[in-house]
């Protein structure tokens, strides 16, 4: 059953309900959401649930109907995230495991950890333990891949997870890996579950051959009641008649399950298939069908890998993977997990992100909007969810909350593919000589109508929201919603705070789901902007203490400035020459009016970074040259 809280309840009167359900043999979990706190309580052990609502500090009862209760999303409305050493599963991220099928030697596993390592996986795996169909084929090399695979992983900063076939290994593993991995083969080895969930470790849970989904998620279930709530779900392919592949992968099961439990689910792309080319087309299907994230196989020959080598991807076919990957997560707006170099924090942007999501949840980050916006989604993956974000009126709120100290961070956009410039960032930061950018994300912008719970399109007379949602929308308001009225508003999100104030079933908003969902409110019709390519890049900015250190070139590919130039001929071709002299590649060139000097104009620019050196020699020339010039931010294109 789910005991859902009253606001004002005493820490006395929660332990008094802890204590009576823990007396009739229920096991409690707290969950603190934004809104309530519940306690989930399981067992086998039935009560009249009204004798649990009489409680003191009790405000609504509610049984739990599915089988798998722990795991239900009944149980606990936001997504669950694992976290496994310095990595993170689930949410907005996308996750890659990558390594070996089985670890065949010291030099074999250290050598392809380096290589995924360096291509963008976080996690390394590799088998220390083998069930095979045949007892002949090559069973692995048990705690002596484990003391390997441990040792690769320290080498490389990244946890590592491994399969446990057997109950007695659980105890042994345990100073050796950061996730165990149940195989498909186990997944309804109970006593395994058991033994694995009394550790509180994080688990890879694989579904089993020919298991259901529901079968799949009752696995779980003995997990969690065992002791851990850690869990990654693996969809891994099961077995139909069909003989094409090795396995047929049920990609459906990604969203359906999504739906059916807040734990994360994650693919396995190479036992689905059993074939090396087909692993990167499925794992991009696999992400697009909204999974936060892959396993595959890496090795580094695969002719000569002891098992599975016909599904092992070639290292550069991995790194290409990677870089496909990351141009997809946009679209599905979400980022890559990145996790840090194994250097100080200030010497790559790698490391410096990596600080800045380490102190995300101390330090605040301003966004223009109220809660919900595009603005504070774009955050939320640069950062992390529990992010502390500062909503602001204005763009102009943002900057001068960073100048003040308010924020440490703020988030503002810049561009967007349909709407084009926001001069209102380059004005800000061209006129807060103490800030300066360091970082850029873009994210997929997907416009809902948003109206009261029971409202529907023909009941609606105005639709609020920001003037570039209205613009983004415009085929929609004049076509299907032609007998609407669009009303500008400051903001995405306060539009739908507005209509949610207001409560009349016949005003609606456009903005984003999660905004809807912030406010408790219905999406009468989803995805209804006029081009579906529609991108806003956003600009994180900083006070100059807090910029990081430029020291790579490699890591920072971006630089942005601004400059005037002299009222003469030739002034402008004269800058124009020194890009193309130093080979600064022009990604951007927008020209804005100077305040006070009408007729006057400064010219903002985005191009891409050269190495240190070459810039810095581009950087004297362009001084001497320009009537004024100032760099407004060295940083990564796209961050995560």
């Amino acid at each position: 059953m789910i005991i859902i809280l009253k606001k004002q309840i005493s820490e006395a009167q929660k332990k008094a309900i802890k204590e009576f359900l823990k007396s009739h043999s229920f096991k409690v979990k707290e969950i603190v959401g934004q809104e309530e706190t519940v306690f989930g309580a399981v067992g086998i052990n039935r009560i009249d649930i009204r004798e649990v609502a009489i409680l003191e500090g009790v405000a609504n009862v509610i049984p739990i109907s599915k089988p798998y209760k722990l795991a239900s999303r009944e149980l606990k409305k936001s997504d669950t995230i694992v976290n496994v050493g310095k990595v993170k599963i689930g949410g907005q991220r996308i996750v890659a495991i990558a390594g070996p099928c089985a670890i065949e030697s010291r030099d074999q596993i250290m050598t392809i950890a380096a290589q995924v390592r360096a291509a963008g996986a976080v996690i390394l795996r590799g088998g220390a333990f083998k069930p095979r169909t045949s007892p002949y084929a090559f069973q692995g090399l048990g705690e002596e891949g484990l003391q390997y695979l441990r040792e690769a992983g320290e080498a490389f900063d990244m946890p590592v997870t491994t399969e446990v076939v057997s109950p007695r290994d659980v105890t042994m593993m345990l100073d050796y890996i950061d996730m165990y991995q149940i195989g498909a083969r186990n997944m309804q080895n109970f006593e395994l579950l058991k033994e694995v969930g009394k550790t509180g470790k994080p688990v890879l849970l694989k579904r089993g051959m020919a298991a259901t989904i529901e079968e799949w998620l009752m696995a779980a279930e003995y997990l969690m009641s065992s002791g851990t709530d850690q869990i990654v779900l693996c969809e891994r392919g099961i077995r139909t008649y069909e003989r094409a592949t090795r396995n047929t992968l049920d990609i459906s099961a990604i969203p359906i399950i999504q739906k059916m439990t807040h734990l994360p689910v994650i693919a396995d792309p190479s036992h689905a298939t059993g074939l090396r080319d087909m692993v990167a087309p499925m794992s991009l299907a696999i992400v697009a069908a909204g999974a936060s994230g892959i396993i595959v196989e890496v090795h580094n020959q695969p002719e000569k890998a002891f098992s599975d080598g016909p599904q092992s991807l070639y290292p550069e076919q991995f790194e290409k993977l990677m870089r496909d990957i990351q141009a997809l997560c946009p679209v599905v707006g979400k980022s890559l997990e990145r996790i840090p170099q194994g250097r100080p924090a200030v010497e790559i942007w790698g490391g410096v992100q990596s600080a800045l999501i380490s102190t995300a949840q101390t330090l605040k980050i301003a966004f223009q909007g109220e809660r919900g916006a595009y603005s504070e989604q774009a955050i939320k993956t640069v950062f992390d969810e529990d992010a502390d974000t500062l909503p602001c009126r204005s763009f102009s709120d943002v900057f001068d909350a960073v100048a003040r100290g308010e924020a440490r961070y703020g988030v503002v956009p810049v561009e967007n593919t349909l709407g084009g410039t926001i001069n209102e960032t380059l004005d800000l930061l061209h006129s807060h000589p103490d800030v300066t950018v360091v970082g850029e994300k873009q994210i997929r912008i997907r416009h809902n109508l948003i109206g009261l719970p029971g409202s529907s399109l023909d009941k609606v007379t105005k639709v609020f929201s920001h003037p570039q949602g209205l613009a983004q929308c415009a085929e929609f308001l004049t076509g299907e919603l032609a007998h609407a009225e669009a009303v500008p508003f400051f903001d995405t999100a306060g539009a739908v705070a507005h209509i949610a104030r207001l409560k009349n079933p016949s005003y609606a908003a456009i903005a984003s789901s999660v905004a809807a969902k912030y406010h408790e409110m219905e999406i009468l019709k989803d995805g209804i902007e006029t081009d579906s390519s529609n991108f806003t890049r956003f600009y994180v900015v900083c006070r100059e203490e807090h910029a990081p250190v430029f020291r790579s070139s490699m890591q920072i590919d971006r630089v942005a400035f601004v400059f005037s130039v002299s009222d003469r001929t030739g002034s402008l071709f004269e800058v124009l020459q020194i890009l193309s002299k130093y080979g600064l590649n022009m990604k951007k060139l927008e020209s804005r009016p100077i305040p006070g000097k009408p007729w006057e104009y400064s010219f903002f620019v985005e191009a891409e970074m050269i190495p240190k050196q070459q810039f810095t020699k581009a950087t004297q020339e362009l001084i001497a040259t320009c009537a004024s010039f100032r760099i407004l931010g060295t940083y990564h294109g796209d961050l995560r």
